[in-house]
């Protein structure tokens, strides 16, 4: 199964959404549906929770991340968020989502061994790494997991 969370500011606020049947709110997001790509799970998602006109009038995709669980793990992949929007936990707060949605799974990621900052931000949340593969004498992934 495939998913993905999307995250929209408007007025510097993060919009986040209130389903009827839980009792805590969550980032917008959902099931990638059978042909769909992420982007437009992400879209369809949106206009499912908040309404065809409250998102893209002024606004703009600001944070996404992509998880796919196989075998009760969770392959966590495509998380970015807008540079203009950095350093402001949003990171934190869509592994934060994906694991929610993924509950009593192990979690897997990986990234390059040059990003310092991704590499961090996994483990100031509870990701260690497990493995290594050189890809070529410039690149080696890091892979990274959280039980």
């Amino acid at each position: 199964m495939n998913v993905v969370g999307t995250m929209f500011f408007k007025d510097e606020k993060l919009l986040i959404d209130k389903p009827r049947k839980r009792q805590t709110y969550q980032m917008i997001g959902g099931r990638v549906e059978e042909g769909e790509t992420p982007l437009e799970a992400a879209i369809r998602e949106c206009h499912e929770e908040l309404g065809k006109d409250a998102i893209f009038d002024e606004n703009k995709i600001i944070g996404s991340v992509r998880g796919n669980l196989q075998d009760n793990t969770v392959y966590i992949g495509k998380l970015m968020v807008h540079p203009d929007y950095r350093n402001r936990g949003l990171g934190s707060k869509l592994l934060l989502e994906i694991e929610n949605y993924f509950p009593k799974s192990r979690y897997e990621l990986f990234t390059s061994t040059q990003s310092a900052h991704n590499i961090r931000l996994y483990e100031e949340v509870g990701y260690v790494a497990f493995d290594q593969r050189k890809v070529d004498d410039k690149l080696t992934f890091v892979y990274l997991e959280k039980q």
